[in-house]
């Protein structure tokens, strides 16, 4: 459409064209292969996300080699010639497996292999990516220490979302229920910015705030206001602390109205008082049934 203001031209755009822009979106996503046994559900997730998003799907398999090395008696370090033929062999079959489910998706998609460390591979291969998608199963051939440790460590330096897939949920609805756990915080706020794609998708939006005694940076109102300027209707509840402790208020909370999805922010605090003190973050990093969608 042409129209004329002041004897100039101007071309008029389809107002959908400029929401897209303005809103963003998830084109590009990384995957982390991890050989486990969930890791084909993990994809099944990750498939369903790109068609969804029309996302192109990277694939990143990671072998952090000092996880198998050994010291000898001269303080050399090296990896034997047998964990290396077994690595390659698990990490062959792993990519014929990935592959052979890949080709059978109508998604845009590829495979990379790496040595390294794990955590700076995934942070650096992230940097371009909107979104890093990962599980909670033991991670300790790979990276030296359980899942949470892994997952923490993503959170705390990797600045692109991280999605965990939940541990009962292998069938992802990306356009199922969303629920925002909302405590004010500048990691509630940035969590919630990083997911604006995903909770547009989202059929219903709910807020759950539980009652706390620090004060709240951003008022539940603002967060409602940003939401309706995304074209995101959300519904907020605030509720007093469960005895049992806000992380399993909050999975219940999630769960009575079938969330496929939790956003929140990640590590409020300082990681270290988290590992000493425990928190919210780090309790459901460990497990949850329910995919989190975590930023800070």
């Amino acid at each position: 459409m042409v129209r004329e203001i002041e004897s100039e031209l101007v071309m008029e755009r389809p107002a959908f064209e400029a929401e897209s822009r303005q809103s963003g979106g998830i084109k590009s996503i990384l995957f982390h292969v991890h050989d486990d046994e969930a890791v084909m559900a993990r994809l099944q997730v990750a498939l369903t996300l790109a068609r969804a998003c029309g996302a192109h799907l990277q694939c990143l398999h990671v072998t952090a080699l000092e996880a198998y090395s050994v010291m000898d008696l001269y303080g050399g370090v090296f990896v034997s010639s047998q964990v290396t033929e077994a690595l390659e062999e698990q990490t062959d079959e792993l990519r014929r497996q990935i592959e052979s489910e890949l080709g059978n998706e109508h998604v845009s998609w590829d495979y990379e292999e790496a040595l390294g460390e794990l955590v700076p591979r995934l942070v650096q291969r992230a940097a371009l990516s909107d979104l890093l998608i990962a599980g909670r199963e033991p991670m300790q051939r790979t990276s030296g220490g359980p899942a949470v440790a892994l997952l923490g460590d993503l959170l705390q330096r990797s600045r692109t979302p991280l999605l965990v897939v939940g541990d009962e949920n292998e069938r992802f609805d990306p356009f199922g229920p969303a629920v925002i756990a909302w405590n004010g915080s500048y990691e509630a706020a940035n969590a919630v910015r990083d997911a604006i794609p995903m909770l547009r998708m989202a059929s219903d939006v709910r807020v759950v705030r539980f009652t706390e005694d620090k004060e709240e940076l951003f008022k539940s109102n603002r967060l409602l206001e940003y939401l309706s300027r995304h074209g995101i209707h959300a519904e907020i509840e605030t509720l007093a602390p469960p005895k049992a402790g806000i992380d399993v208020g909050l999975v219940e909370y999630a769960t009575g109205r079938k969330a496929s999805m939790i956003v929140m922010g990640g590590y409020s605090h300082s990681r270290a008082g988290q590992f000493l003190f425990g928190g919210v973050t780090r309790t459901l990093l460990k497990s949850c049934a329910i995919s989190l969608f975590l930023s800070r």
